[in-house]
């Protein structure tokens, strides 16, 4: 579960005030004369003809060094297969730095401040690369890509580059290789008691509206029970609700939550960046989820209550709906096993609900991805490095290897579906194999298995999540990309300081508002309070940024 939210919060790290560090540049250009001179200094060990569908091998036996983001659920293990799979393919031997999960950020941090990490520094969201860049400690990996005919090569089937773009750093580079997805893939919604809603013969609910119907028919039905209580208002920094806002904002035309940290979003119409917190958007929505409180319909402990008090609620059947992931629906199936009996329950994740502005999704096709030292471009075998880096984490075989394994070991292949060996477990798939696909073999695990096709995605997923995953594309329109706003250090400091007051200050009155404890007569009077904590000139801050890299790119 901490895995999952984690992921979601890393994720919208994008958008944070490090993200406003982030400049564009219109593709992927001319490798620098550094990268240049490297392909006849550094190319070592490297594959002469390495291209799209072949097997990475290094001519000679190589070791490179890592850090490996260690998990509590799947302990590190030397003898694990994937290890020595790895160095059969491609004759390059890994050897780790085993970090646990918890001091994972803090550790990287350390051992790039010192000039003791690794080559390969993976597991790095999207916005954590930007405090390394100035120091010159981690590689401008955007010099070096034209070594990569695999990231280029879905970079450029999956239109990626608008997101790629977005890593760009104020010298039009990029230091991050992020783990690129086919498709924006939804996993957070809404998730019922789908036999209490039949039982009462009530419609699953479309749109918000419809929620709300819903919600007082069973109130009207249960009225001592509240069928809302909610989740996720005490993990991560997105605030209260951080879930719920996060995906029903942008169905009201706005962001929050786990979506944004510093609630600045790009108006299309406008063509230019506005302040989410002091919209019209943001005041509705914050409308709508107070009336939820008011009538009575909606748990106002959701606000602040822990996780495992929500859930308590939920899987003893003091509520009826939840949010969810496709992980906790899980999760909270097995508990409801205990407290209400297998087969006296149902429960499902329903499409995100449309808003005022239609059917709408956010999220990014980037994933966390891999930094690499900038010592790597001494290396006498820098290019092999990078051909090595792009087959494991960008090739389909190297894709397929770190989540699946090895055929006819771990799983097997008919008909282009893949199918576990009878004797591995994998989330609960074969649950009576003796062999568990992570913790036995080293596959499936966060370090490597991000990222790739919708089918490789799908291959890992239950038929109940896919059907999900079906609807919400078929039904939901995603989000365009914003676009970056670059800045550079002196207004980034700058930016960094009004950021903290204002998000705190939204953060703080969006709890208020939907709790009624501070009356929408008041909006106003809060504008006002952005505006004094320096809202208007964060803004200015931002679009001047947005403008100059307009000019370039159209240049």
């Amino acid at each position: 579960m901490a895995k999952k939210v984690n992921k979601l919060v890393s994720l919208v790290a994008t958008v944070t005030v490090l993200g406003s560090l982030l400049a564009a540049c219109s593709s992927n250009k001319s490798v620098s004369s550094t990268a240049s001179s490297s392909n006849s200094t550094a190319s070592g060990a490297a594959m002469p003809s390495y291209t799209v569908g072949k097997t990475f091998k290094a001519t000679k036996p190589l070791t490179f060094t890592t850090m490996y983001n260690d998990s509590a659920t799947y302990p590190y293990k030397k003898d694990w297969l994937l290890w020595s799979e790895i160095t059969k393919r491609t004759n390059v031997t890994l050897n780790p730095t085993v970090v646990p999960m918890s001091d994972y950020n803090q550790k990287r941090s350390l051992l790039i401040s010192s000039g003791d990490a690794p080559l390969i520094i993976p597991k790095t969201y999207p916005g954590q690369e930007a405090p390394y860049v100035t120091s010159g400690a981690i590689l401008p990996i955007s010099d070096y890509v034209k070594y990569m005919p695999n990231f280029m090569d879905k970079v450029k089937k999956w239109n990626l580059q608008p997101e790629i773009d977005n890593l760009r750093q104020a010298d039009g580079k990029y230091y991050l290789l992020p783990g690129l997805h086919q498709e924006v893939w939804p996993d957070y919604t809404l998730a019922i008691r789908t036999d209490i809603f039949e039982k009462n013969n009530i419609a699953i609910p479309k749109t918000w509206n419809e929620f709300e119907a819903a919600l007082k028919k069973l109130k009207e039905a249960y009225p001592d029970v509240t069928p809302f209580s909610d989740r996720w208002s005490t993990t991560g920094n997105g605030g209260s609700l951080g879930a719920l806002l996060s995906y029903a904002a942008p169905t009201f035309g706005t962001i929050a939550g786990f979506s944004t940290q510093n609630y600045v979003t790009f108006d299309q119409k406008q063509k230019k960046f506005v302040f989410a917190g002091a919209s019209k958007n943001y005041e509705d929505m914050l409308k709508y989820f107070n009336k939820l409180v008011t009538e009575g319909v909606m748990d106002k402990e959701s606000l602040s209550q822990s996780d495992d008090t929500a859930l308590q609620k939920f899987e003893t059947g003091k509520s009826f709906v939840i949010s969810a992931n496709s992980q906790t629906l899980v999760d909270m199936r097995n508990a409801m096993n205990k407290t209400l009996g297998a087969g006296n329950f149902s429960i499902a994740k329903i499409d995100i609900p449309g808003g005022p502005v239609g059917t709408v999704m956010a999220g990014s096709r980037l994933e966390n991805g891999i930094m690499i030292n900038a010592k790597a471009k001494d290396d006498p075998n820098f290019i092999a490095l990078l051909q090595f880096v792009d087959w494991l984490w960008y090739s389909d075989e190297g894709e397929e290897l770190t989540k699946w394994g090895v055929q006819g070991t771990t799983y097997t292949m008919s008909n282009g579906k893949r199918t576990l060996e009878s004797g591995v477990n994998f989330l609960g798939v074969n649950p009576s194999g003796t062999k568990d696909l992570r913790m036995d073999f080293g596959f499936g695990t966060g370090t490597f298995a991000y990222g790739g096709t919708t089918d490789l995605l799908h291959s890992t997923m239950s038929p109940e999540e896919i059907k999900f995953q079906d609807s919400m594309a078929k039904t939901h329109k995603a989000m365009p990309v914003n676009p970056p706003y670059p800045m550079n250090a002196t207004d980034a400091e700058q930016a960094n300081l009004i950021s903290t007051p204002l998000t705190d200050t939204v953060r703080q009155n969006t709890a208020e508002f939907i709790l009624g404890t501070r009356s929408f007569s008041d909006w106003n009077n809060y504008v006002s309070e952005l505006k004094a904590k320096g809202m208007d000139k964060y803004l200015e801050l931002v679009n001047n940024s947005y403008k100059a890299v307009e000019k370039k790119i159209k240049k």
